[in-house]
């Protein structure tokens, strides 16, 4: 893949209400989420170092315990194995993550 769209990318339905769509080469990966108002990312955690920026909406964000609002513009960096989870506030939202290494659970 060198050039898309993103919305001509597949998209996959990760939990109700939660869209992932992802571009990816060798080492880099961008997902690119969209959120329904009230959706739920329960608490995980993962290997892969994680850099999450809100373009669109709202979400409470929760990182190893402490929780922020999120608006357009706001970013987290989520290190490895750091526990985090996410609450889709009351507009539609979208999210674009940044990943290192890639998810291969997410080369779909």
């Amino acid at each position: 893949m060198t050039y898309f769209t993103v919305e001509e990318l597949a998209g996959t339905e990760m939990l109700p209400g939660i869209t992932r769509r992802a571009a990816w080469i060798k080492d880099v990966m961008l997902t690119f989420f969209t959120f329904e108002p009230g959706s739920v990312v329960p608490p995980h955690r993962h290997p892969n170092e994680q850099i999450t920026i809100v373009v669109r909406g709202a979400m409470e964000f929760s990182l190893d315990g402490e929780s922020r609002v999120l608006r357009v513009g706001d970013g987290v960096c989520i290190p490895p194995n750091t526990p985090h989870a996410a609450r889709i506030l009351s507009e539609p939202t979208v999210a674009y993550d940044a990943w290192s290494p890639p998810r291969d659970d997410y080369r779909t």
